[in-house]
């Protein structure tokens, strides 16, 4: 009897645990996009794209006529980058898009991202180098904490501590480091038995790109631009937690809260291992953990 009692205390603690996850946001969910109360016009400006922002320092002339987007994206034409060094002097290269007119998934998953967030070639940008988030209240005392790319600390035209993006940074399934998943023309399937369990456990909500037949990532891979705090979690369609409304951090896709005050959370290792199943305790001989907030 006292055996049943401790397992029912159990699981009703790991619910617990979930549902104390489960909140309504409390503050806008366009977060630091709100840009001092500029909102959407910040991005997507509704006349003269960043001619209209006063942000078209390159003299684009075909600025806005995609996604009306109302940053600076013309310095960043053609330009390449590496990002994700390998050995710490080379990375993965990608040449950005030569117009805004592409359907390659760089364009509106990174070109666009990068015309605030480079701090290189992309000066149109009102950006000023710090998280609009500080977690936990004393980290990022000494320095504030990077949001630009290309110019982030170790010198302009760095990219290589910034994780891989472009059309080079493909995600595939099997070997040793991925998920025993499947890969149909770029679209990746958490159908084998530990990518399957993680999905019950965790869920599956990184948005990776098809490009070519192959899966890749960009930045809103991992980050959801509209929502920066919370994310909404459908049972039985993307993840196996309870249904609800999560709290995430910095416009990631998934729930992420190293704030939880919880010492014990594997939350935010539970994000990373959307891709890099390698790591993941399913792959390392547990199915019963489950993600724990």
């Amino acid at each position: 009897m006292k055996k049943v009692m401790l397992i029912t205390l159990m699981i009703l603690a790991v619910g617990m645990f979930a549902v104390a996850q489960i909140q309504n946001p409390t503050s806008d969910v366009l977060g630091a996009h709100l840009n001092y109360g500029r909102g959407c016009a910040a991005c997507h400006a509704p006349h003269s794209g960043a001619w209209g922002n006063g942000a078209n320092k390159s003299g684009d002339v075909t600025s806005g006529n995609s996604i009306l987007w109302g940053q600076d994206v013309g310095n960043l034409f053609g330009k390449t980058i590496q990002t994700g060094s390998t050995n710490g002097t080379s990375g993965y290269v990608e040449v950005l898009p030569s117009s805004m007119s592409s359907s390659a998934p760089d364009v509106n998953g990174l070109i666009t991202c990068l015309s605030c967030h480079d701090g290189n070639w992309a000066q149109g940008a009102m950006m000023k180098n710090r998280v609009y988030e500080t977690l936990p209240p004393t980290y990022g005392s000494y320095n504030y904490i990077p949001t630009l790319l290309g110019n982030d600390g170790d010198g302009a035209g760095d990219y290589l501590n910034d994780h891989p993006v472009g059309l080079n940074a493909t995600v595939t399934c099997g070997g040793q480091w991925n998920w025993d998943c499947t890969e149909t023309n770029g679209v990746i399937s958490m159908n084998g038995p530990n990518s399957s369990q993680f999905v019950k456990n965790y869920g599956f909500f990184v948005s990776l790109s098809a490009y070519n037949g192959t899966a890749v990532v960009t930045c809103t891979s991992c980050h959801n631009q509209h929502l920066m705090n919370v994310v909404s979690v459908t049972n039985g369609h993307n993840s196996g937690l309870p249904t609800g409304y999560y709290a995430t951090m910095f416009f990631i896709r998934g729930p992420y809260n190293p704030a939880s005050g919880t010492a014990g959370s594997n939350q935010t290792a539970q994000f990373c291992r959307s891709c890099h199943g390698g790591e993941a305790n399913e792959s390392n001989g547990s199915y019963i953990i489950p993600t724990t907030f």
